[in-house]
């Protein structure tokens, strides 16, 4: 992978946008294989089942407890059953002892900062947390309100440097005025990785008002080939999604923070600027110190839950990255 090197972070060495691959025998290929044959039919009819009719019903048809029962079936037919679940600085059997703010929806107007690998992310978040899913840009605070299967599809869509009109982009702060008993999902990275590295955030985070709660969540898998850096890989996601036997998901809470330099004004231009200019994660967007602040504690915290370490490669890094991985493959 020595022809990728540009695409490492200068300062960790980590490429993030190299796909993971888990090294496997000629007869674990082979059962893998009829694994695979076995879950596709069922896994692709049930999930056109869901997003087709199943999403589609209103609440008194499909109240939640129900909806999140059928989520965690499309989660099971692969086997995704087996998750560790902790919350930061909480010792391992006292999970059940920590008072219920601790878990995002329980702690009044919620937000969900999560770190962004796999199509798996929105799946598992919607079955635990039931969220209003958000896509984030690097030129904006604002941010794009969509659906589950869009959050889904989001992971295997390559980066976007520009933010759609203003009229399909709204607020956090609007987002929990409307929805207050809903939580808030938020990719302030923007695009995959493949779970090695925290990407510079979108400002969308400081669109949240004073009084929610920011919750950053991160979530690891293994085996970590399900992670999708590199977009439209469907093909290779499926295999390493339906070929293995068991698939963990090691989730990570941290304590939630506020934003306090949550401020009403209009930030008059931020539409316009350079999505690469200015300071490292910020993507040129003019922010008050305060809000630079706000952003690295998160971004930090995400890294220290994932055990990694943030990178300063930006979504033209991935899009080039992509570019270069698609000469190489051809």
């Amino acid at each position: 992978m020595e022809k990728y090197s540009q695409y490492r972070d200068r300062g960790s060495g980590i490429s993030p946008f190299i796909p993971s691959s888990t090294p496997t025998s000629t007869l674990a290929t082979l059962v893998h294989g009829a694994l695979f044959l076995f879950r596709l039919p069922l896994f692709l009819s049930y999930s056109a089942l869901f997003f087709i009719v199943l999403d589609h019903l209103p609440s008194f048809l499909i109240p939640q407890f129900l909806r999140k029962l059928l989520l965690w079936t499309l989660l099971g037919i692969p086997g995704i059953w087996w998750v560790d679940l902790q919350l930061d600085g909480v010792k391992r059997g006292s999970l059940s002892q920590q008072p219920s703010s601790r878990f995002p929806g329980n702690a009044g107007r919620s937000v969900i900062a999560a770190q962004f690998t796999s199509p798996i992310d929105a799946l598992y978040l919607a079955a635990i947390f039931d969220p209003i899913f958000t896509v984030s840009y690097p030129n904006t605070r604002k941010v794009q309100r969509v659906s589950l299967l869009r959050a889904i599809l989001l992971a295997l869509a390559p980066p976007t440097l520009t933010a759609p009109p203003a009229k399909s982009l709204t607020t956090i702060q609007s987002l929990l005025e409307r929805n207050p008993h809903r939580v808030i999902a938020v990719f302030p990275e923007m695009s995959t990785t493949n779970g090695k590295g925290i990407l510079p955030f979108s400002p969308s985070l400081l669109s949240a008002p004073a009084d929610a709660k920011i919750f950053p969540v991160s979530m690891r898998y293994t085996p970590p080939d399900i992670a999708t850096p590199v977009p439209g890989a469907y093909a290779a996601f499926l295999w390493n999604l339906l070929s293995r036997p068991t698939h963990l998901i090691r989730v990570r809470i941290s304590e939630a923070v506020n934003n306090n330099a949550f401020t009403q004004a209009p930030h008059s231009g931020e539409e316009s600027v350079d999505p690469d200019e200015g300071g490292a994660g910020m993507h040129g967007v003019a922010l008050e110190p305060e809000e630079r602040a706000l952003l690295d504690r998160i971004a930090e915290t995400l890294a220290r839950l994932a055990r990694n370490k943030r990178v300063g490669l930006t979504l033209r890094d991935k899009l080039a990255f992509i570019e270069a991985w698609k000469k190489g493959k051809r």
